[in-house]
């Protein structure tokens, strides 16, 4: 059974930083892929970032340059750095895992940026 567990969401302004946490209970080295997704009202869910067993990351082009995603196999964590935040990036955001042919979800974390 794998679990992950958001945190390090919350409210700030435009322009501000923060930084989101996916615990994991394994390691984030054994999985296939890890990523993070988000949600906003009345909208689907899209994919912001990924970065695979090999170490390859990939961004939604909205976050391009301001987001970075990255993993500590020590902490079991990976981690979503969000910089320079825009009014339309609150949502809530969702850690991702891929193991094998299943597919795993945390169960989200709101971020909420103010104009």
């Amino acid at each position: 059974q794998v679990q992950l567990v958001e945190s390090g969401g919350g409210l700030v302004q435009t322009g501000g930083s923060l930084r989101l946490s996916c615990a994991a209970s394994r390691s984030v080295g054994s999985f296939n892929a890890m990523g993070w997704y988000r949600q906003a009202p009345g909208k689907q869910r899209e994919r912001v970032a990924m970065i695979t067993k090999g170490g390859m990351s990939n961004y939604a082009d909205s976050v391009k340059g301001r987001f970075t995603i990255s993993g500590d196999n020590a902490l079991n964590t990976v981690y979503l750095q969000m910089n320079s935040l825009k009014p339309e990036d609150t949502a809530v955001y969702y850690c991702n895992a891929i193991l094998m042919f299943s597919s795993y979800w945390g169960q989200g974390t709101q971020v909420t940026v103010s104009s």
